[in-house]
């Protein structure tokens, strides 16, 4: 309704993840950092963890884009409570393999098949595991196990697990030593800074063609981070119905005033807020933990590489930024359709 009105081609602030509308705040960035000193190693695990709705989702969507699917397959799986016997199954299921018969040999027995094929085709077989704190440590133990398959000292499997930030305690367990070996680094996603906020709205908005209507004023940019703690889905929530509100009410400046009033609405919404005397409910419960510690500390001079990778990423994102801003000045916008996702069988995040 609010895209007719303010003349955008599409909703900027959708709750699920869409990688086209992926944003490098500084922790992300790092992030994506890790993942692809992950891809460079090409074996082990690498672990992402972060507060609900921090981005887990977005950042592999975000990756797995950016794959070569003449070198990579990859897949990814949103898991629940699954056993271990499960868990060979829905990695299957994942990557389309049918196995010859329904026991659990059969369906290792297909795995390994299918990794040979890969390998031989000169693929790497990736694995994005979201949510896998719910992983129970017998399903854990069996990732570790698929992660054995080699062929000349090479492996065939790579796992990468997301998970929120109980997922760091669980890996602490003594009985995941062996696993804790196998992890090559470790990342807890940050909420984003306040200034973050800001570019993370106005990027998102300027994807579907937003020229500064509405305008936002830096009052209600200070107010939605306030809320929303820099959680990108909690934000998403918020500027959604700030837009609907701005559309409804015929207005093309958005201040504290209409942040404000956005949020009683919501609060409004919610049960036991209309009662006499009843306490404001909170919209936005953030969870704000200290920084976990990472489960193993990277390989000897992975930090360095890091760094300069790190490094390396910013500064092509300046240069494609430059690049961006010189096409918007001499075309007019474009659809951002999205491009196939070189990955095998991709099960949709919500984070």
């Amino acid at each position: 309704m609010y895209e007719d009105f303010y003349g955008l081609t599409g909703n900027a602030f959708r709750l699920s993840p869409d990688h086209r509308f992926f944003f490098k705040s500084r922790s992300h960035n790092k992030a994506i950092a890790y993942l692809t000193f992950g891809l460079e190693q090409g074996e082990g695990f690498i672990v992402i963890t972060g507060p609900v709705g921090a981005g887990k989702s977005t950042l592999m969507g975000q990756l797995a884009s950016q794959l070569d699917s003449t070198r990579f397959v990859a897949a990814q799986i949103v898991t629940t409570h699954i056993e271990a016997d499960d868990a060979i199954r829905l990695i299957l299921s994942a990557f389309h393999i049918q196995p010859a018969g329904a026991d659990k040999a059969a369906a290792i027995s297909a795995f390994q098949d299918f990794l040979r094929q890969q390998h031989r085709a000169q693929r790497r077989v990736l694995m994005m595991v979201d949510e896998a704190q719910n992983l129970p440590r017998r399903t854990l133990e069996e990732l570790r196990m698929l992660s054995n398959f080699t062929i000349n000292g090479q492996a065939l499997f790579q796992c990468f697990l997301l998970g929120q930030p109980q997922f760091v305690d669980i890996m602490n367990a003594p009985d995941l030593e062996q696993l804790r070996q196998r992890v090559l680094a470790s990342y807890h996603l940050e909420p984003m800074s306040s200034a973050e906020t800001q570019q993370y709205i106005e990027h998102r908005l300027s994807l579907v063609g937003w020229r500064n209507d509405p305008a936002i004023t830096e009052e209600a940019h200070a107010l939605i981070h306030q809320e929303t703690g820099g959680v990108p889905r909690l934000i998403n929530l918020l500027c959604n119905r700030l837009l609907l509100f701005g559309a409804l009410e015929d207005l093309h400046r958005l201040d504290g005033a209409a942040v404000r009033e956005v949020l009683k609405d919501m609060r409004s919404e919610m049960t036991g807020a209309s009662r006499p005397g009843a306490p404001a409910p909170v919209l936005f419960a953030i969870s704000r933990p200290p920084k976990p510690a990472s489960p193993v500390s990277a390989p000897a001079g992975a930090e360095n590489r890091l760094s300069l990778m790190e490094e390396r990423l910013l500064r092509q994102e300046r240069v494609l930024r430059e690049l961006m801003q010189a096409t918007l000045e001499i075309l007019p916008p474009a659809d951002h359709d999205a491009a196939p996702l070189p990955a095998a069988g991709q099960e949709g995040g919500h984070d």
